[in-house]
């Protein structure tokens, strides 16, 4: 089967935006040892400006309709709090008598893992030897997209984002013929509610939805390593959307979680105080609002000054069904208009 990688924009996010909820200490990024060179033979846009969400495919393990040995394939994220950068999702699948085997290899949770352990791990997935057995995939979704769907009048919370990722991952795969017979997933939200919704929209495969389930399933570790690879390779060869940023601002913005001083320090000092921040961040949290609130200069709108007062739905009624709307003159007045079909 063949390497695919698809760009879809995103369509549709809980989350909304607070910090309250983000943990305070994460390992910072830093570049990594794996060169650009490495990444993009692997087909991952790195040396592109991340403006829009996609898909990536690794080659995929050869099977068939009669292969009898299923696959078991787990679902992590990594990037779900940060203030800047992408959100990944990412599975990783192998056939079921192989699972032992790849366990093996020491996939545990990717924070608790260094970076130089999370990329030696990532290559193995890369080898030959395990991609006879085992493939994975990402769904990266930019910053830009994470901040068109929380502030959008009809909320998309990042709940609703992380399960549409997940669903779409796991689709993904089946349509690509890789007979999946079991799925673990590391929760997002209460985890009976999630595990019923995906068994729903999954019925002939065994689902198990659970907390910390990076840290209890080998695959799913799996899966949480390609995840925060990515998304760490993302940062640390970020290309910005505003070429003319890209030799002028700095890098140096540590992991992006607003508990992190690197980040606030960063934020602090990158803020234009008329067109904001690029397009790194996200617009929706509220450590970049109340920055922009503080430092930025004030913006009125003019529609809403010049709005007329109370309200405004009796624009659009009529009072006892007559239309007391003024008609524009350009009507009214006498133009020798003929309808064509007296001509």
């Amino acid at each position: 089967m063949p390497d695919t990688r698809t760009t879809r924009p995103l369509d549709d996010d809980n989350g909304d935006g607070s910090d309250s909820m983000l943990p305070t200490k994460r390992a910072k990024t830093s570049v990594s040892d794996t060169s650009l060179q490495t990444y993009l033979s692997l087909g991952l846009p790195m040396d592109q400006a991340l403006a829009k969400s996609y898909t990536h495919f690794s080659p995929l393990p050869p099977c068939n309709g009669d292969d009898e040995d299923g696959f078991v394939l787990g679902v992590d994220e990594a990037g779900r709090g940060p203030v800047l950068g992408p959100m990944v999702y990412a599975t990783c699948f192998c056939r079921e008598s192989y699972y032992s085997e790849l366990s093996s290899l020491g996939f545990a949770d990717s924070k608790q893992l260094t970076e130089a352990q999370r990329d030696e791990l990532f290559a193995k997935l890369q080898a030959t030897k395990i991609q006879a057995h085992a493939g994975w995939s990402i769904r990266c979704i930019s910053p830009q997209d994470i901040s068109h769907c929380m502030l959008r009048r009809t909320k998309y919370s990042l709940n609703a984002l992380a399960h549409d990722a997940t669903i779409q991952l796991i689709q993904d795969v089946l349509e690509r013929g890789v007979p999946i017979t079991k799925v673990f997933v590391d929760t997002v939200g209460p985890p009976e509610s999630y595990q019923r919704k995906l068994q729903e929209l999954f019925p002939k495969i065994s689902i198990v939805v659970a907390k910390k389930a990076d840290s209890l399933y080998p695959i799913v570790s799996a899966a949480s390593i390609c995840a925060k690879v990515t998304r760490d390779a993302h940062l640390s060869h970020w290309v910005f959307a505003e070429r003319w940023l890209q030799d002028t601002i700095s890098k140096e913005y540590g992991s992006g979680y607003p508990g992190d001083p690197n980040t606030i320090k960063w934020l602090r000092s990158s803020i234009d105080p008329v067109f904001g921040y690029p397009g790194i961040i996200r617009f929706s949290w509220s450590t970049c609002t109340k920055l922009l609130d503080e430092r930025a200069v004030k913006v009125g709108w003019a529609d809403d000054e010049d709005a007329p007062k109370g309200n405004k739905s009796k624009f659009f009624t009529r009072n006892n069904g007559v239309d007391s709307r003024q008609r524009s003159k350009f009507f009214s007045r006498n133009r020798s208009i003929q309808l064509a079909s007296s001509l």
